[in-house]
């Protein structure tokens, strides 16, 4: 139906989608998610969770993944601004270490698919931001896995403005670097 554009990244399974909006006096209405779309573009997935979070800016969260139970993701933010990054731990990837990021805005309503096998973290650019996630496994708590967010060997090119103080959980600054991370097979 034509109703999302989907923008293909350099790293293989990583998609920035753009659904149609549409305007009028009354505001905007927009379709996140229509199965039927998303397989006529090649995605053959099945949501069974919805999480959403609220975040003040400066908040880092990530790099998160689950092991045994590994999610896709397919996330936008619906107030503020993100900066939204994925890393391909994906063992047998030629793009195995490298990463990809997105800036996600309530007004520019683009979403990130992120398939399973990635690690997947954002940066609250403004004062709040809430940030919502479908996935395609359930969350399982003694399955998590991290990535340290700066790790120098990935090189992530976090967008932190000058000022801004990051807020970042103790369990997050605890994770280890690309060397020492679970990979998927």
């Amino acid at each position: 139906m034509g109703k999302i554009n989907v923008t293909r990244c350099e790293i293989e399974g990583l998609c920035v989608i753009e659904p149609k909006v549409f305007f009028d006096e009354r505001g905007y209405f927009v379709e996140t998610y229509n199965e039927n779309d998303f397989k006529a573009e090649g995605f053959d997935v099945r949501f069974v969770q919805d999480n959403q979070s609220m975040s003040v800016r400066g908040v880092l969260r990530g790099l998160h993944f689950q092991k045994e139970h590994p999610q896709g993701k397919l996330v936008r933010c619906l107030k503020g601004r993100v900066y939204d990054v994925a890393v391909d731990l994906r063992a047998s990837s030629p793009t195995f270490g490298k990463w990809f990021g997105v800036e996600l805005t309530a007004e520019n309503k683009k979403q990130f698919f992120v398939p399973e096998g990635f690690a997947h973290g954002f940066l609250v650019l403004s004062d709040e931001a809430e940030f919502a996630y479908k996935c395609t496994d359930f969350y399982h708590p003694g399955d998590e896995g991290g990535l340290y967010w700066n790790d120098p060997q990935i090189g992530i090119e976090w967008p932190i403005e000058e000022g801004m103080e990051l807020i970042i959980s103790e369990k997050d600054q605890k994770w280890g670097g690309l060397t020492e991370t679970f990979r998927f097979e």
